[in-house]
């Protein structure tokens, strides 16, 4: 079995192929659709573009090959796993060796982790355990069109700007789990999204991402929040350049107190999915000691051990001096 680039003889195979493709975006498929050959094309033409796609052989499989791709930005600390193709491929051996390749290829861009999120009880998720994927977090996707209460109180919601950015981190920090801070570390150079203070403390905060097909909405919600009903109601009517395009609106497990709320708005429920992690990078510490040179003529003494944090992909070797 070999791994390749993806080029201009794949088109075919992977246009044939389109309806049986497993996504691991929800993010991106809900907000801009599977982009399976437009992403392919970019990778092709423009690979500085962050997106790479990769045709493994699958040798005895009717298909033959297997497609996967991923989208990572040079110096991010993760890339995201968006599809695989044909879903009947997933059980060949092929499989680890496209996710090996396409995770090589984020190390090498700076990344340290691969995520990928799939339905807890798909071929997909098991295909994933089986390439070293782990679960971190669990997440239920509702789809929210015209919320029941249209005439909801106005709560003061207001985009956030770059004084929100301590509070924000705040929040994040006091309401997301340690393990989901560690595999996505909050970024407050540009928070993107609503802001919602009760007198000088900020209680929420949605992240936005918005796309030609709806608008992905990531809630940190503090418990302290109180009518959550109302909440989700004004946040609904509050969102600038909504149109009409659908508010999918991603629950994370750590906060599934907010479901009862978002489903008496009318929302629609998705199945529940499995957020996943491939780390690629691995830490060791090793101390190595230091004499520092004689002062004023006294004599030279050693000092305590020093510790410095290089770390590298797994592909080389990440020690701490």
């Amino acid at each position: 079995m070999t791994v390749r680039p993806f080029d201009w003889r794949d088109f075919p195979a992977l246009y044939r192929n389109r309806h049986q493709s497993t996504f691991l975006d929800s993010a991106l498929v809900l907000t801009r659709g599977p982009l399976l050959v437009p992403g392919a094309l970019f990778s092709y033409l423009a690979p500085s573009m962050g997106i790479l796609t990769a045709v493994s052989r699958c040798d005895g499989h009717e298909n033959g090959h297997l497609i996967g791709q991923v989208m990572h930005s040079v110096g991010a600390p993760y890339g995201h796993l968006t599809f695989l193709t044909p879903s009947s491929a997933l059980d060949s051996p092929a499989l680890n060796e496209i996710v090996e390749y396409m995770a090589r290829a984020v190390g090498e861009q700076g990344g340290y982790r691969l995520l990928a999120d799939a339905n807890e009880f798909s071929d997909a998720f098991e295909a994933l355990r089986r390439c070293s994927f782990a679960i971190y977090t669990r997440q239920r996707i509702w789809s929210l069109t015209k919320p029941t209460e249209t005439d909801p109180p106005d709560l003061g919601w207001r985009m956030a700007s770059s004084r929100d950015a301590i509070p924000i981190r705040s929040l994040y920090n006091n309401v997301v789990p340690g393990l989901v801070q560690q595999v996505e570390p909050f970024d407050s150079h540009n928070p993107r999204g609503l802001v919602y203070y009760q007198g000088d403390n900020l209680l929420a905060f949605v992240e936005l991402k918005y796309g030609g097909r709806g608008i992905w909405a990531n809630p940190i919600v503090h418990p302290d929040v109180e009518n959550v009903g109302e909440w989700f109601a004004n946040l609904f009517c509050k969102l600038p350049y909504r149109r009409s395009r659908p508010v999918y609106f991603c629950i994370r497990s750590y906060q599934s107190w907010l479901e009862p709320a978002i489903e008496d708005l009318g929302a629609e429920p998705g199945p529940r999915q499995a957020v996943m992690v491939k780390h690629l990078a691995i830490q060791q510490k090793a101390v190595r000691v230091f004499s520092l040179p004689a002062l004023e003529g006294g004599h030279a003494e050693v000092s305590a051990p020093i510790v410095r944090t290089e770390i590298n992909n797994r592909y080389g070797t990440a020690k701490d001096y």
